[in-house]
């Protein structure tokens, strides 16, 4: 069993930044990878970004060129940094961990971007 817990949501303003972490309950190491998704009212759950297990990041079209995914193997969590951030960009923030055939979620933090 893996635990997430994402942090480092709330409300900014457009043009904005935040960056999210997402704190895991065992080593990342052993974790194939790790992502970030996000889940607007009335929408799917939607993928933002991934990095694997050796570092190797890829992005949404969506978002590329203004969210980074990072991870502190020590720290045992992973980042994404967003910038420029536009009001479409409200939603719930999830993080996901894959390990073997299993996926596994945090709660999520919401982000809600507004003048």
């Amino acid at each position: 069993q893996v635990q997430l817990v994402e942090s480092g949501g709330g409300l900014v303003q457009p043009g904005g930044s935040l960056r999210l972490s997402c704190g895991a309950s065992i080593s990342i190491f052993g974790l194939n990878a790790m992502g970030w998704y996000r889940q607007a009212p009335g929408k799917e759950r939607e993928f933002l970004a991934a990095i694997t297990s050796g570092g190797s990041p890829n992005y949404a079209d969506s978002v590329k060129g203004r969210f980074t995914i990072s991870r502190d193997n020590a720290k045992n969590t992973v980042y994404l940094q967003m910038n420029n951030l536009k009001p479409e960009d409200t939603a719930v923030y999830y993080c996901k961990a894959t390990r073997l055939a299993y996926n596994y979620w945090g709660q999520g933090t919401q982000v809600t971007v507004s003048s």
